[in-house]
């Protein structure tokens, strides 16, 4: 298995305080993608940040060597909506993860 840090930047710095209604509901669809990925397997985490320069989103990857995270990213509603988010996913070198991790 591979493990990816995807990082969901919103269309703006205020967003969390200022979206739109088209905005919620591409929220409320991409927080029910995330899920189906989490009850999937594919996802062993996902949420908001708050970091101090902006809140943005965090998502955790768990997929087969030969799947490609890109595919994954390019399916959530966010992306579809061409609303002005972006992701960063980056690979990471090791995941401890419950499964793998020794007593």
């Amino acid at each position: 298995m591979k493990y990816y840090l995807c990082k969901l930047l919103p269309p703006r710095p205020t967003f969390p305080q200022d979206m739109t209604p088209r905005e919620a509901e591409i929220m409320q669809a991409h927080v029910a993608y995330c899920g189906k990925l989490l009850q999937a397997g594919k996802a062993i985490v996902f949420g908001p940040v708050a970091d101090p320069l902006g809140v943005w989103g965090l998502g955790v990857l768990q997929l087969p060597d030969d799947a490609d995270p890109q595919a994954i990213v390019a399916d959530d509603p966010v992306m579809k909506a061409n609303a002005g988010f972006a992701y960063q996913v980056m690979p990471m070198l090791q995941a401890a993860t419950r499964e793998n991790c020794a007593p």
